[in-house]
Parts: C-alpha cells; sequence; structure tokens
C-alpha cells in the first residue's frame, strides 16, 4: 500500500484502514463467512483490504454471536504486543455493511500455504513464534491455508475470528513444536507482555474492550502457563486438528 511517493509505516497504514473511504471490489471466495475485498482510499493514498462485517457472521454453538470481528481485531493487537508482525494491519471500525473487522490485503502467492513454506524452509523461526500465539490466542482454527506467503517471501498468519475463548479451543496443524522448550527470544517476548499485562498496560486494556471478561482471565492464565512451563504444550486427546487441514 503506497501513495506513490513512499511506502507506508504501520501507523499509517492503520490510520488509512480506520479512516478511509472504503469501496466494496467484490466477494472473497472459500470463505465461511461474509468477506469483502474492498479499496480503502484517502486523498491520493489507498490500497486494497479485507472486510468482515459482523452482520456477515456466521452462527457458532460456542462463540457469543457478533464477536468475530473482535476477535480478529484482538488477534492483530496480540501480535503487536509481542512485536512478532504476524497479523496483517487490523482495526475494527464501521463499514458499508456495519461495523467488522478490516485487515490489510496480502499480496501473495497463491499456491503457497504454511505446508509448502514449511517444506520450503526458511521459516523456522516465524512458525516458532506462530505456534506459541496460537496457544495464546487459543486458536480453533490453524489451517495450512491460513498462512499466507506474501510477495516479499514473509509469512503472514490470517483468519482470526475463533479465538480468545474462555475454554481450550486450540485447533492446529502446526504440532512440529510440541513438548520442546520455547526459545529464549520468544521467552523474552513473552515476558515482556506479561509485564505489560500485569501493570495494565495499553494491550490488555484493549482486550478487555473487545473479549468477556472471562475470557480476559483466560488469555492471562495462558500467558502464565506457557511462560511457567517454557514449554509448547502436547496436543493431548480430543479434536485438536482443524478439517480440512489446508
Amino acid at each position: 500500500m503506497s501513495d506513490h511517493r513512499h511506502d507506508l509505516g504501520i501507523g499509517e497504514v492503520l490510520a488509512l484502514l480506520a479512516s478511509g473511504h472504503m469501496e466494496i471490489q467484490g466477494m472473497m471466495p472459500w470463505s465461511s463467512n461474509y468477506t469483502l475485498l474492498v479499496t480503502v482510499r484517502e486523498g491520493d493514498v489507498q490500497g486494497l483490504a479485507v472486510y468482515k462485517p459482523r452482520r456477515g457472521e456466521r452462527p457458532l454453538w460456542d462463540f457469543p454471536r457478533g464477536t468475530l470481528c473482535q476477535r480478529e481485531f484482538a488477534a492483530f493487537l496480540l501480535s503487536d504486543a509481542l512485536g512478532w508482525s504476524l497479523v496483517p494491519p487490523t482495526v475494527l471500525r464501521d463499514g458499508p455493511y456495519g461495523m467488522g473487522s478490516v485487515q490489510l490485503y496480502v499480496d501473495c502467492d497463491q499456491e503457497a500455504h504454511l505446508f509448502t513454506m514449511q517444506k520450503e524452509g526458511g521459516y523456522d523461526d516465524q512458525l516458532a513464534r506462530l505456534a506459541a500465539f496460537d496457544v495464546l490466542s487459543n486458536n480453533a482454527d490453524r489451517k495450512s491455508g491460513h498462512c499466507l506467503k506474501g510477495v516479499d517471501g514473509r509469512l503472514w498468519a490470517i483468519d482470526h475470528g475463533i479465538c480468545f475463548h474462555a475454554e481450550p479451543k486450540l485447533r492446529t496443524v502446526l504440532w512440529d513444536y510440541a513438548g520442546e522448550a520455547i526459545c529464549d527470544d520468544i521467552m523474552a517476548d513473552l515476558r515482556t507482555l506479561r509485564d505489560d499485562v500485569r501493570a495494565g498496560g495499553r494491550f490488555i486494556r484493549a482486550l478487555e474492550g473487545l473479549l468477556a471478561p472471562d475470557e480476559v482471565r483466560a488469555f492471562r492464565r495462558r500467558l502464565d502457563r506457557l511462560i511457567d512451563s517454557g514449554c509448547y504444550p502436547d496436543p493431548g486427546s480430543g479434536r485438536n486438528i482443524p478439517w480440512p487441514p489446508v
């Protein structure tokens, strides 16, 4: 996303997503919820984004209705608070079909996904962080296709509408690190986040405005548990891999 004069920084991208005029381009394929490709424009700056309006969310028996867009935004805030830049810039705002999440569209290799990136190699650091991120966010649907390979080669994680449940819901295709010790760099980021959470910092205050109180408490417990154990959890028994996996 640029204005032909310079590439925008993260703050400028978020400002554009939050306040730019949105024009719908069409429906995104293969989506279970109402997902729209939009152009976001402010002055001579414009770019593509993915708009998921609350009113287009498919009801789920185990997640409160109308909260999926808030969870999409919460996932970005978590990625940002950790400094990991796994989730594309995302905001929560009003749009043509009402309140919803608006996420920067990632120009990506359409043939690539998590499994192909694992096979290609060179993504170990990002995948180790993603595995920890999914534990913290309690991601109930980490499919391989929910990881994109940007045209610059970097990994992006998307589709976080069913995260942050108060009950254990982790379902992922990324169990490669199960039982392994978390590396020092990731542990340092987790401890920094916990210090900020305990101090009532901006991230946890924002999370409290997006999630139910029991979900925020559960997040705190997951963060403490991951740090105290120093290891990635094991899958355990039950349904822990999403279907289809891609």
